[in-house]
This record gives C-alpha cells, structure tokens and sequence, in this order.
C-alpha cells in the first residue's frame, strides 16, 4: 500500500500546536494542584515522569522549564510550538530503531527536477523527523537549534535527551554519573553539561 507522504506531513503538522498567541492561555497558579496534574496526565494521555510531578505539585515557579498550563485547547506546555500533541502518546523511538531507515532514505533521495517525487521524499523526511521525538516533550530551547527534551511515553519514560539535529542530526541521551539524567538532574544542571559529545 503506498503512503501519501504528504498528506501524513500535513495532518502531523496540526500536532505542534501550543505556543501560539491564539492558543487563549489560562494562567496556572503555581504551584499546581493534584487534581490540575491529574488533569493534565488524563488530557494529554501521559503519565508525567515523578520527578517532574513533584517538580508541578512543590515548585511557586516553573524555573526554566516550559511551564504546563490550560490552553484553549487543553493542557500543554506555554511557548512550546514543537513538542507534538498527535505524538506525545506514542512511545519514543531509540535513534538505534530508525537509523537504517534515515540512511536509506537519505540514499534514495530523487533528483530535484522530478518535483513530484522530490516532493513526496521531503515530505516522508518530515514525517520520520516528527516521529523521532514521538512521546516526548520539548522542556527548553537552549539556543542555535538545540532543545532538551524530557521523554514521557514508552521505555525510556522519565530519560532526558538532547535535540542536536541542527548540527549533527542527532539526539543524544543525556548522562549525570553514568546513568541516563531526570528531570531533577537537569533543573541542577545546564542541559550541554550532560550530554555525551
């Protein structure tokens, strides 16, 4: 069965859907209250990791996190225009899964004068993008591209990473002591100091 890339770009593309001035956000007194998160989990269809939980119930002030609030259409997080809301239940995906396919579909790139099929190619590239951070939520954006991610679906529930695609088209997990870093790992530390470069 053949997939109309673009129209799965497209229907993905409605998932990054915070941030904006039109959203109509609801301040959220800090710190949150149980009933709020409880909300929040059920809305978004996630279980937010403990350490940011505790973070949402103890905190006066969202720090330097994106802070969770009720929106227009829903909870998500204020400023966030990337994190993807059609995504955030779906496990994320280790970059070990996908890298044979980003390779070959990077291998069988079509010329640019079959616009058509050029088309269709970049467009099945922005979907598998859109798919690397699935089940994860955009914490920071820490300047020239990179952002920090905090994962909240599947196997690596609770994990920090680091979104580094705009140099090296990587993301990388971030390390405190060996082990993968948490949210309270990265409010003591700054996001580049856990990062295995």
């Amino acid at each position: 069965m053949s997939i109309d890339w673009s129209a799965e770009y497209r229907r993905l593309a409605q998932g990054c859907r915070f941030g904006h001035p039109e959203e109509g956000y609801a301040p959220t007194a800090w710190p949150l209250t149980e009933a709020d998160v409880l909300e929040a989990e059920a809305d978004l269809g996630v279980t937010f990791p403990a350490a940011y939980r505790d973070h949402l119930l103890t905190s006066t002030a969202p720090g330097k996190a994106r802070p969770l609030c009720r929106g227009a259409r829903g909870w998500g997080w204020h400023g966030d225009t990337d994190t993807n809301y059609l995504l955030l239940t779906e496990p994320f995906p280790h970059p070990d899964s996908y890298r044979a396919y980003d390779d070959e579909l990077d291998d069988r790139e079509p010329p640019r004068e079959d616009l058509a099929a050029w088309q269709a190619w970049d467009d099945e590239c922005g979907v598998l993008q859109e798919r690397k951070t699935a089940g994860a939520v955009f914490l920071e954006e820490n300047g020239c591209g990179f952002r920090t991610l905090m994962v909240v679906t599947g196997p690596h529930h609770g994990e920090l990473w680091f979104d580094a695609r705009a140099t090296c088209d990587l993301l990388l997990p971030m390390r405190r002591h060996g082990r993968a870093a948490t949210f309270a790992d990265w409010l003591e530390h700054h996001s580049m100091d856990m990062v295995p470069w």
